[in-house]
């Protein structure tokens, strides 16, 4: 049972793998017990790329976030991204045996389970099937079909794309660090959860979380998924700008983008000069400020435009899915200088850094409300949703024996009502598990 009183988020990034253990506390808060970060280096882009560098960083992260809550972690959720994850629409329907019945959770899990089906391209896994709006015997724009009765029941659904053999290496370096893969979910997603609000979900949002490896976007409108995509930039080419162009070391550069960085050049005086050390007693070097910004600002107008341009192939023009509430950057990009500034300028939408402040608990450290942490908060809170799901279900199967023991009539009458509402439970519980089940079957196959 001590394992289901916290959750723990795993997100496994280009440049920093980060580990976190958090609780609901009585209020729907989420209360940080302890983070554990490592330096990622077994990974290129968002995908794994060296088993062994992998695992030894998860375990540094995972140690240090046990040593800081002096809990012990067993499981957790894992965030997946990388430059192979695409996104497509999908319609679909089923033909129900009897419309005299409502539907119910069992008609829209065989519909999910058809999607599933769908034939990918060789190497391809369907990671997520997220309904958007569904249709009843030709009736349009239903968002909860259930209890409606109805003989045909359609769908339109946003399904995400990955290569199998990315999710598999994931899992494999997750299960090698000796924990057990509770759930794994799209990073984008991951992120919206923990910083974006309902309302802006409903009014049309876009949210890009710019990492280390890639910038990740996920498109909200009337409260639905509409778009998901995964642009292979991120932060870690600004600094390689910054390396080739001021011919200077990684660690360098990294440091002059965090300290003096800005998106926007005009910012910088000519004047302005920044003088670094040179390598083993050669001579520092100067470098002003204004070309710092020139190249970075070059490299990030490129970033934005690609992912200007996937919000203008969503349909952000038509006024039916303009994004009223505009764009939330995230991540650990979204703290550079004038960036907020110059995706307003590029985009012409309204622009604010989203932090994870909301559902986190009043006390918590403000270094963890930081836009670098939202993708792992966004997946502790998946991970207590998770649990969440799973705890009534097994209350219930332990109580049920006990009902059973001395059954009166009224109570026989009661129990033959009960399993009704209870089976869509079960049902709903195996639909949310279905991908980690299927993920942890794959790897004990290929063992």
């Amino acid at each position: 049972m001590e394992n289901t009183k916290y959750a723990v988020g795993l997100d496994i990034g280009t440049t920093k793998i980060v580990a976190m253990i958090g609780r609901e506390n009585e209020y729907g808060k989420i209360e940080i017990l302890g983070i554990g970060k490592s330096k990622s280096l077994g990974v290129h882009r968002g995908v794994v790329n060296n088993i062994t560098q992998t695992i030894q960083s998860i375990q540094q992260a995972v140690q240090e976030a046990e040593s800081v809550s002096g809990l012990k972690i067993h499981d957790c959720v894992v965030g997946i991204a990388g430059q192979h994850i695409r996104s497509l629409q999908h319609s679909d329907y089923i033909t129900r045996p009897d419309s005299e019945e409502v539907i119910s959770d069992i008609d829209l899990d065989n519909l999910c389970n058809q999607v599933y089906k769908l034939v990918m391209l060789p190497g391809e896994e369907i990671i997520h099937v997220l309904p958007q709006e569904y249709k009843v015997d030709g009736q349009a724009e239903i968002k909860e079909p259930m209890g409606m009765y109805g003989g045909r029941l359609e769908a339109n659904f946003h399904v995400v794309v990955g290569q199998v053999s990315s999710i598999r290496n994931i899992g494999r370096c997750v299960k090698s660090s000796g924990l057990d893969l509770a759930g794994i979910t799209l990073e984008p997603l991951a992120a919206a959860n923990a910083v974006l609000s309902q309302e802006e979900k409903e009014a049309g949002v876009a949210l890009i979380d710019i990492g280390g490896g890639t910038t990740d976007l996920a498109i909200f409108k009337d409260g639905i998924i509409r778009h998901t995509a995964v642009i292979p930039f991120g932060g870690n080419v600004v600094t390689e700008d910054i390396k080739e162009g001021c011919s200077i070391i990684e660690k360098q550069a990294e440091l002059l983008k965090i300290k003096f960085g800005s998106a926007w050049p005009g910012e910088n005086k000519d004047n302005e000069i920044v003088s670094i050390p040179g390598l083993r007693g050669r001579e520092p070097k100067e470098i002003t400020l204004k070309n710092l910004s020139k190249i970075i600002h070059a490299r990030v107008v490129e970033i934005i435009e690609q992912v200007y341009m996937e919000i203008k192939n969503y349909g952000h023009d038509e006024q039916k899915k303009k994004l009223i509430a505009g764009i939330v950057l995230t991540g650990g990009g979204s703290q550079l200088k004038h960036l907020k500034q110059l995706v307003e300028y590029i985009t012409g939408m309204d622009t604010r850094i989203g932090y994870p402040n909301e559902h986190l608990a009043g006390d918590s450290d403000t270094d963890i409300a930081s836009p670098v942490y939202a993708t792992a908060v966004g997946l502790v809170m998946n991970a207590i949703q998770l649990q969440n799901k799973r705890g009534p279900i097994q209350i219930e199967q332990e109580e049920t024996p006990i009902a059973e023991q001395q059954p009166t009539q009224a109570e026989t009458i009661e129990h033959k009502d009960e399993p009704q509402p209870t089976e869509p439970k079960e049902e709903r519980k195996s639909f949310l598990e279905k991908w980690s089940e299927k993920l942890k079957d794959f790897l004990d196959n290929a063992e």
